[in-house]
């Protein structure tokens, strides 16, 4: 018996699946069956009953797995207090939301291999929705992304917020003056699908003002609806910092529209049932580099998360 055994038995029944440990393991599902087999066989006992469609662990494999949590607990401990942060190895899987992207995740980067050189990360962009998702399933350890992850299994580490504002190009012609959502919503709306939280908080906003969108077309990043906008081709809602140089040149102008969004408050969030630390040392590292504002100053401790995310 060794501990990448044990390691691979208790993703597949934390994750439910062969195939979601093998996604979580960075390995192969063949792999990962192989290594459940050599336990079993080990152990002389049946962990997976393999009768349905999808293996169940066995009342004697739930067993095991209290063992194996403790000891793969035990294992990342030591191995955080006794390596230097130098030597210290592993693979992080990050996601991220595009605002973060376009904005210090180099930063971060940077921060992390100099801190730990030996870290590998594995970058992923995504919509909130599909970061929430991938986090929960294990496909990622660590998510940065607007909003809080609902439930009691996940740590988070606020990151500051984002300023949005409706901007469109001054050839939309728009009128001079506030405009409510009533208004707004007879002209045309560039939003991100309809899966993520750019689209929904558009809805919302709407909505709240006794109002819809009756145009709205949708495209997969902000870069590409602030260039649509800026055309001409209808009003989105941008993220002010990241869109300076449209505004400065006179190519996307600020819509002054009632009510103005509130700020969007980002985390950094992982799952608790994660083991070692370095996951966390990590969101600290992203809440110290985060050029967002209101970024909490010093070490605010992380948070259990209640509130659901819009997606």
């Amino acid at each position: 018996m060794n501990l990448k055994k044990l390691e691979t038995f208790y993703w597949a029944a934390k994750l439910g699946s062969f195939s979601a440990a093998a996604e979580h393991l960075n390995a192969t599902q063949s792999a990962v069956s192989m290594r459940i087999q050599e336990l079993e066989r080990e152990f002389d006992l049946v962990l997976f009953d393999r009768s349905q469609r999808a293996a169940r662990v066995t009342p004697i494999g739930r067993e095991l797995m209290q063992y194996a949590e403790q000891l793969l607990r035990i294992s990342a401990e030591m191995r955080e207090r006794i390596a230097s942060t130098e030597s210290m190895p592993g693979t992080l899987r990050l996601g991220v939301a595009e605002v973060v992207s376009i904005t210090w995740l180099p930063r971060l980067v940077k921060e992390v291999h100099t801190c730990y050189p030996k870290v590998r990360l594995e970058l992923e962009e995504a919509l909130t929705r599909d970061l929430v998702e991938k986090l929960g399933n294990g496909a990622l350890d660590l998510i940065l992304a607007p909003g809080d992850v609902p439930g009691h299994s996940f740590n988070s580490v606020p990151l500051g917020t984002v300023e949005f504002a409706w901007m469109a190009s001054p050839a939309l012609g728009l009128p001079d003056g506030p405009i409510a959502a009533k208004d707004l919503q007879h002209w045309p709306v560039i939003a991100l699908s309809q899966e993520s939280f750019h689209h929904a908080s558009i809805e919302d906003w709407f909505y709240a003002g006794d109002a819809r969108c009756w145009q709205i077309d949708t495209c997969k990043s902000m870069g590409v609806a602030a260039s649509l906008a800026a055309s001409g081709l209808g009003v989105t809602l941008l993220p002010v910092k990241c869109f300076v140089d449209l505004l400065d040149t006179g190519q996307l102008v600020r819509v002054d529209a009632v009510p103005a969004f509130p700020p969007i408050k980002f985390t950094a969030t992982s799952a608790r049932n994660m083991f070692g630390n370095l996951v966390q040392r990590i969101a600290r590292i992203a809440q110290q580099v985060s050029t967002f504002d209101d970024v909490p100053a010093g070490d605010a401790g992380s948070h259990q998360t209640e509130s659901a995310v819009v997606m």
